[in-house]
């Protein structure tokens, strides 16, 4: 049995301005509601494991599921947002002088995140339980397929990852967090 965890393809949101904390917010929001953007060439080992999957699995964001059409048009798909990626928390007001980039307002409330900063969003550890239950169900997605995709975001594919390899699955320690990267666990029983 395997199961591959993919990237979804980069987002058609371009704007790359420096804005505030509560512009941020606004940016997430756009972002959660943009497609991606079809690419020429994809790294083969994705296009192989998404080929040869019964079943792709998404969030229900539509980064994930369009990226999922792209790869395989044809193949059969369930989207969940049990497999959304983990949310940024929301600053306080008293920032709304600073303007950053918003690449780097989201290293800046990602790293908040991980340290236990977690207003107004999913907690990590309500994240890492999220993951337990989301690694589960590809579990069973597997039993049954044998040989599945899911088509995820960055951070939360990370956490599934993690979950899969507690639960004795074979693959790499680190999964890319490069868009359409694949990443490919293994279980025999």
């Amino acid at each position: 049995m395997e199961i591959s965890l993919i990237r979804h393809g980069k987002s058609e949101l371009i704007e790359n301005d420096s804005i505030s904390c509560l512009e941020f917010q606004q940016w997430v929001e756009k972002y959660d509601n943009c497609g991606v953007t079809e690419e020429m060439t994809l790294p083969p080992e994705t296009k192989e494991k998404v080929e040869n999957a019964k079943l792709i699995v998404t969030s229900d964001l539509i980064r994930s599921i369009q990226s999922a059409r792209l790869l395989n048009p044809e193949v059969n798909m369930i989207s969940n947002p049990l497999y959304r990626e983990t949310e940024l928390p929301i600053l306080s007001k008293d920032l709304i002088q600073i303007k950053l980039r918003p690449n780097i307002w989201a290293v800046v409330m990602r790293m908040l995140w991980v340290i236990g900063y977690s207003n107004e969003c999913e907690s990590l550890s309500k994240a890492k339980h999220r993951a337990k239950k989301a690694s589960q169900q590809l579990i069973d997605f597997a039993n049954e397929y044998k040989s599945i995709v899911l088509v995820g975001h960055g951070f939360f594919n990370l956490l599934i990852a993690k979950e899969l390899q507690k639960s004795g699955w074979k693959g790499n320690r680190k999964t890319s967090g490069k868009h359409w990267d694949c990443t490919t666990y293994y279980f025999e029983k």
